[in-house]
């Protein structure tokens, strides 16, 4: 049976950077991944004449271990385009059209009344499970929204921008989500939400992820799906005699001292763990994260105006953007961005229905195609970015971050600061890479 240090399971960002800190520090590694790329939930694709973030997008200066990835590899960042002008809807339903300063002062009030109190209940973005937050893990965004009794303009306008954020319908998604994010940034929702949907990579994620990867000091395998995980030898902590056998689909299989997933928690179940799964793990595998939404790359005939849109969490599409311009043998088009609460609820193969979601708060738009990457039904990945249930954060996060035997868990779904951003994934491969390498040393 083929023998090295550490097996890690999946080449996102979580675990290329765990490769290549453990390679660097002289262990043996292999990287197993089941796609055909590396990148994870990130991934750039050419598409409609561009190259277009499928997944994970937007990075600042704000989140620590992006940043200092970035300065590593020389990597840029550019603006996504300013708006000339917002969409949202009015008290009784109607599609309204302002100016940027028009709806901001729309939804300021609203925004900071969801957020007041995130200096008591997380006051230190690094430790979110700390403070007030304890008494508030049970309630929903929604929950919180509804407490501001907002006017029904302002009501609208705040859950759509906050769907766009969250991922998922507000009743479902827990305060903690809202709250932790804007603790990483200080207590200011403004630079939240310039900090999570602002800048870009420039040359894209996939090319970002490749730098990484070419780090590696180790077999990097694309295409090796795991099918189980079986910890061996003395136990746990046992020290150099303790291990852990891989096993793949194709039937071959390889032992490692420590074995590092990197798998997001609604898929860590389509590995078979022997002995099973820490409680924490299996309880949150069966009650699934909070993300269930969609993103969708639309082209639009012509060139539209540069704008941002935001219809109600209720509809197919909460928020649409113009991003790109292009122009091919049919004439001129426009790359539009938008998000969905709920993955189900549109398919972007049916041109009419996302012409139909895009006339509900963007009238005059003329949709010849669309496209994306449902990552709910992604076997690999089965979730968007983490957003918690109510109570998960408290409940579940300090034990998903300790090692389980020989098998450690590296994901942006258990990192501390950015749960959920490409920060989070970073911050969860150098947390164990750390570990790793200290037990054998």
């Amino acid at each position: 049976m083929e023998s090295v240090d550490v097996v890690v399971i999946g080449a996102g960002f979580a675990g290329l950077i765990a490769a290549r800190e453990l390679s660097a520090a002289g262990l043996s590694v292999v990287v197993l991944e089941a796609r055909d790329r590396v990148g994870g939930r990130t991934w750039t694709d050419r598409r409609f004449g561009h190259d277009l973030e499928l997944g994970g997008t937007w990075v600042h200066w704000v989140q620590p271990h992006t940043w200092a990835e970035m300065t590593r590899y020389g990597r840029d960042i550019e603006r996504s385009p300013s708006a000339e002008e917002a969409y949202w809807r009015d008290a009784d339903g109607t599609p309204r059209t302002g100016t940027i300063a028009e709806f901001m002062a729309v939804i300021a009030d609203g925004q900071q009344g969801i957020i007041d109190d995130v200096g008591t209940a997380i006051p230190r973005g690094v430790d979110p499970t700390s403070g007030g937050i304890a008494e508030l893990d049970a309630l929903t965004v929604q929950d919180r929204i509804d407490a501001l009794g907002l006017a029904p303009e302002a009501r609208a306008a705040n859950e759509s921008v906050w769907v766009g954020h969250v991922n998922a319908p507000l009743d479902q998604v827990g305060l903690s989500s809202a709250l932790r994010w804007v603790a990483a940034t200080g207590g200011h929702w403004q630079l939240m939400h310039e900090a999570s949907a602002t800048y870009r990579v420039v040359g894209g994620m996939s090319a970002f992820t490749a730098e990484i990867a070419r780090d590696v000091q180790g077999d990097l395998r694309l295409g090796a799906t795991v099918a189980a995980v079986t910890q061996v030898g003395a136990g746990a902590e046992a020290g150099a005699e303790a291990g852990a056998e891989v096993e793949l689909v194709d039937g071959s299989r390889i032992r490692a001292r420590r074995v590092v997933s990197t798998l997001p928690a609604n898929a860590l179940s389509t590995i078979a763990f022997d002995p099973p799964l820490p409680e924490a793990s299996r309880r949150l595998g069966e009650e699934r994260v909070a993300s269930q939404g969609t993103k969708a790359w639309i082209r639009a005939r012509g060139h539209v105006r540069r704008f941002f849109a935001y219809a109600s969490q209720h509809d197919p599409l909460s928020v649409l953007k113009a991003e790109y311009y292009g122009a091919d043998e049919d004439g001129e088009f426009t790359l539009l961005v938008a998000f969905g609460p709920d993955h189900t609820r549109l398919d972007l193969d049916d041109v009419a229905a996302v012409q139909a979601a895009v006339d509900a708060f963007r009238p005059g738009i003329e949709v010849t195609a669309a496209t994306g990457h449902d990552w709910m039904a992604d076997p690999l990945s089965q979730n968007t970015w983490m957003t918690h249930r109510p109570g998960q954060l408290t409940r579940y996060l300090a034990d998903l971050q300790r090692p389980h035997g020989t098998v450690h868990f590296a994901t942006t779904d258990n990192a501390d600061l950015w749960g959920g951003f490409v920060d989070g994934a970073i911050e969860s491969g150098l947390r164990e890479a750390r570990r790793i390498a200290a037990a054998l040393a």
